[in-house]
Formats: C-alpha cells, sequence, structure tokens
C-alpha cells in the first residue's frame, strides 16, 4: 500500500505549501522512494486553462495535456517527476464529474450530496495516483483553512487517513508565525488557531511547518507544540531563504523533516543523497558571472505570469555558472521612441507566451531591435509568431502581415488559425495541448542545442505558422529548424545570419530543472553571455515598415 502526506495551509495563502511539498518530495525521492505529486484546488473553475494569469499566473502543461496550476512546475522542477491528468483535481472538475455520472443514473436515484458523492470523489482521485510502482504519495490542499471552499477537501483527506491507518498517512500543515515589529516579539497564536479550526473537523496534525521572517525561539516551538498537540521534534521553522527558493529542501533536511516523516509512516530511513542538489544551489548562489536578459511580456506586473519562464533562464545560467538579472518591461510600453533606450544594454531579449492583441506592437518592435542590433533572442510560442510576423513585414516587405488571432482580415495571415481548431467554439482545456514529436533540421543552432534529431515539447496554442508563406520567408533568411512531420507544422524558425535568434512554438521552459537546464535555454543565455557581436544593422526590406506595422496591430 502506497503511503499519503496530505499538506495543508492556515492563517494566510501563499505560504509557500507547493514549494515545501516540492522539496520533500525531493528529499524522499533521495532517500529512494517513488513518488507522485498532486495538487488539490478549491475554485469552480474545471482547470486554470481558461482563468486570467493576472489572477492565477501562468498554466503549467504536463506530458498529457492537462492545464494545471503552477505549482505543477514546482514539483516537476524539483524532483523531475513528471506530473500528469491525475496530479491536479478542482472542485470544478470533482463537482463536474459527479453531476455527469447523476445525469448518467449511476447514483441509481440517491439523492446526490457533498458527503459522500462529493468527499469520494475526492478521495477517487487522491487513491487514482497510488500505484503499485508508488511508494509515496504527497497531495496538497489549496486554499487556507477555514475558507469554505475547502471544507469538501479537507473532510475527504480526514475520512482518506481513517480508511488507510495512521501509519500509512501524515498530515502536515503549513501555517505562518508572523513577527510584529512594533511589538518587537513573533506571535503563535495565528497558528494555534489555524490548528484549531482544523481539529474541530477532526484533522489533527502531525507536524507542523513554520513560515516565518526571522529565527523561532526555543519557547515559540514549546509553545506551539503545546497548544497544537504536536511533539515539539515536529514543529519546523521554515524562514524566508537568503538566495533561492532551492535552499528550501536543505534547509528541510538540515532539521531532519524527512527523517521525521519516515519514522512516522513506519518506513525505512534510506540514506540521503543531495550532492548533485547541493553542487547546483552553491553555484546558484556564489556564480563568476552576471548577464541581463530583458523579457517582453503582457503580465510583467504579476511575476507568477512567467514563472516556468524565469525559472528556466535561473537554470540556463546555473549551466553556465552565471546569475541571470531579468530586466522585465511591460511590452505595451515600447514606443517607436523609446524601445532602444528601454532595451539598452541588454544581453538577450526573451519574448514568452501570451494571447490577445495588447501589446503585440511592443512585442515585435523589441523583435526588430534584437534583429537589427544582433542582440541574441528566443521567442517562445506567441513570441515565435510575433518573430515571423516581425520578419514578414520587415524583411519580406509583406505590409502589415499578421495573424488573423489580431487581424482576420490581413493581407498577409503569416500566422493562422490551426485547421483543427476552426469547427471548435469551446475555450476551456481545447487548444493543442501536451507533448507533440518535433524533427530537427541539421545544420542549425536549434540541432546543435539539442544534439539529438527528434524532441518531445509541450504546446499550447491555436495558431500556427501559415505554410503557405514558408517558401517565401526562407528564400528571404529565415530557417525552419524544426517540424512536427505527421502534421507539417513549422515548429522553430531561426535565422542563420544572425549571432543566435531562435523561437519556437511549443513551450521548452516547461521541461527546465534547476539540475538539467533545457538546451534552448542554456544556449541562449550563453550566447548573452558571449556578448553582443558588432555589426552593421541587419537590413529591412523598406524604412517605412515598422509604422505600418503598429497600424496593422493596434494595442488594446
Amino acid at each position: 500500500m502506497a503511503k499519503h502526506i496530505f499538506i495543508t495551509g492556515g492563517v494566510v495563502s501563499s505560504l509557500g505549501k507547493g514549494l515545501t511539498a516540492a522539496s520533500i518530495a525531493l528529499l524522499l525521492k533521495q532517500r529512494g522512494y517513488r513518488i507522485r505529486m498532486q495538487k488539490l484546488d478549491p475554485y469552480l473553475n474545471v482547470d486554470p486553462g481558461t482563468m486570467s494569469p493576472y489572477q492565477h499566473g501562468e498554466v503549467y502543461v504536463t506530458e498529457d495535456g492537462a492545464e494545471t496550476d503552477l505549482d505543477l512546475g514546482h514539483y516537476e522542477r524539483f524532483t523531475g517527476i513528471y506530473c500528469n491528468q491525475g496530479s491536479n483535481y478542482t472542485t470544478g472538475r470533482i463537482y463536474s464529474a459527479v453531476i455527469a455520472r447523476e445525469r448518467e443514473g449511476g447514483y441509481l436515484g440517491k439523492t446526490v450530496q457533498v458527503i459522500p458523492h462529493i468527499t469520494d470523489e475526492i478521495k477517487a482521485a487522491i487513491r487514482s495516483l497510488a500505484t503499485d510502482d508508488v511508494d509515496i504519495v504527497i497531495t496538497e490542499i489549496g486554499g487556507t483553512a477555514g475558507d469554505i471552499e475547502s471544507l469538501p477537501f479537507l473532510e475527504a483527506i480526514r475520512q482518506f487517513r481513517q480508511e488507510i491507518g495512521r501509519q500509512n498517512g501524515l498530515f502536515i500543515h503549513m501555517t505562518l508565525v508572523p513577527y510584529i515589529q512594533a511589538a518587537g516579539e513573533m506571535k503563535t497564536k495565528p497558528s494555534q488557531q489555524s490548528v484549531g479550526i482544523l481539529r474541530t473537523i477532526g484533522i489533527v496534525p502531525d507536524m507542523l511547518i513554520c513560515r516565518c521572517e526571522r529565527h523561532m525561539e526555543e519557547e515559540h516551538r514549546q509553545k506551539l507544540a503545546l497548544f497544537c498537540n504536536v511533539e515539539d521534534q515536529y514543529v519546523i521553522e521554515e524562514k524566508d531563504v537568503d538566495h533561492s527558493i532551492y535552499e528550501v529542501p536543505g534547509e528541510l533536511a538540515r532539521q531532519h523533516v524527512d527523517q521525521h516523516i519516515l519514522k512516522m509512516l513506519q518506513l525505512p530511513e534510506n540514506e540521503l543523497d543531495l550532492d548533485e542538489w547541493t553542487h547546483m544551489v552553491q553555484t546558484l548562489i556564489a556564480p563568476r558571472r552576471e548577464v541581463e536578459i530583458a523579457v517582453i511580456g503582457k503580465y510583467i506586473s504579476l511575476q507568477d505570469s512567467y514563472k516556468s519562464i524565469y525559472e528556466a533562464l535561473t537554470h540556463a545560467g546555473v549551466a553556465n555558472d552565471a546569475a541571470v538579472n531579468f530586466r522585465m518591461i511591460e511590452a505595451g510600453d515600447l514606443t517607436p521612441d523609446n524601445t532602444s533606450k528601454l532595451l539598452d544594454g541588454v544581453a538577450g531579449v526573451l519574448v514568452p507566451g501570451g494571447f490577445g492583441f495588447r501589446g503585440i506592437d511592443g512585442k515585435i518592435r523589441a523583435i526588430q531591435h534584437a534583429r537589427q542590433n544582433r542582440i541574441p533572442f528566443f521567442g517562445i510560442c506567441l513570441g515565435m509568431q510575433c518573430a515571423v510576423m516581425e520578419f514578414a513585414r520587415n524583411v519580406c516587405g509583406l505590409e502589415g502581415a499578421n495573424s488573423t488571432e489580431f487581424d482576420a482580415e490581413t493581407a498577409h495571415p503569416v500566422i493562422d488559425l490551426m485547421e483543427e481548431q476552426q469547427t471548435i467554439t469551446d475555450m476551456g482545456g481545447t487548444m493543442r495541448l501536451g507533448v507533440y514529436p518535433c524533427q530537427l533540421t541539421p545544420d542549425t543552432r536549434t540541432f546543435a542545442a539539442y544534439a539529438t534529431e527528434t524532441v518531445q515539447e509541450r504546446h499550447r496554442h491555436r495558431y500556427e505558422f501559415n505554410n503557405a508563406y514558408r517558401e517565401q520567408l526562407e528564400q528571404a533568411g529565415m530557417k525552419i529548424s524544426g517540424r512536427f512531420v505527421a502534421g507539417d507544422l513549422v515548429e522553430i524558425v531561426e535565422l542563420s545570419d544572425h549571432p543566435w535568434f531562435v523561437a519556437c512554438q511549443f513551450h521548452p521552459e516547461f521541461k527546465s530543472t534547476p539540475l538539467q537546464a533545457h538546451p534552448l535555454f542554456r544556449d541562449f543565455v550563453a550566447a548573452a553571455i558571449g556578448g553582443r557581436q558588432e555589426s552593421s544593422p541587419a537590413p529591412d526590406a523598406t524604412t517605412s515598415q515598422t509604422t505600418s506595422a503598429a497600424q496593422a496591430c493596434p494595442a488594446s
């Protein structure tokens, strides 16, 4: 029987339950255990696929095409273990399954209720990961103890632990121990009250992990242990780390969290091997050099909107023994008059994905600046599409070249809706999602980065490179360096006469880890570190295309 660990949160949201869960998973994996991870989210959306990046942050896509919570990115980056459709359930998904079953007559006329039908569905979701090849399932419960939305999930895990037995299930509660500056002291009362909420519904935490800005004193630990009914040794401090989230596993290992967990679950304490991880953290903390990358986005005001992008750049920095500094630029702020100034001095330009026409002008201006000034450039998803649009307008002379996402009547639809998307009306879960093979072209920078002929990468898009313009763009110097052969879809483009100019339709950031940076991010940062090669600006078809591009694709 697989063992189960349930992680809940209290006092406030955004405590870092996902990072803590991922760190615990890493420690247990490095002791030889087979781990699976899961996030249960208490919102009514079926998945976060249609949610605004401003509200929810990025949507993380799994190998099998699930649109999930960004915490699954932490799970995969820390452990190297892929998540799947069973790794993220929402209230909406749970209720949808129950209601669909009721409509089919699956409950034989019974009154369908939260208990037992909703809680049974939640338990089935938890149980789905406990396959024969898994030793420990770690399930994070989203939200905060006391939220109405979280109650069915908390009741479900209470029942689940009762069914599998105390030795097979463990409750870890993550809470906040705030420091009150005016009083000059830390306060344990909020944590006591948070645990009290759990105890009223029958959950007594086995371990407390306490987020704090300052080190806890022994009196704080003893008070929490006494009033929360937790043994002293199982009250764990998780103070804010100094440099990087990747320090958290080491901090938890120092307090023997993994050993405590194995003891409570009655599992052997195998040897812990953190050498490679520790070396990575040391490189991250004390790199030999640094480099500045401009990220031109539409949701820059919320860093979580590009969480995997920033992490992948950090991983690439580690691979190049460099600190990557981010210059975050809102695409809508770039104008013909200030683009050069806002991008002055950056060693590389990255344009990530997104949806909608707001900020497209700015993205195109940034790409043109990087192309003409021979600054290493990396475009991802929408960034790739903008690179194609910019090249078509300013090099091929296709005035007003655009994507039909932004201008359905454009004279030159160099980016167009995918054929299989033509008849789709529902928004949720209907894009091209998940992993697809990509065949690489020899003698390209992309092929040199991957060092293989075929790669598997994750997608999340509806629009694609229009093959009707392929020959014209290739003749002008744009090289097709990667294709999905079965669908004859262009996946990667690059410019051979540029120091490093690569753009891909897929999302390579989802497969980057701190121990193994993604090849494209690694080589992009390496090119940026190498510095700009002095050269005359690349020629354009005309000198007036920039203005016409702005007119063709106004920002919202």
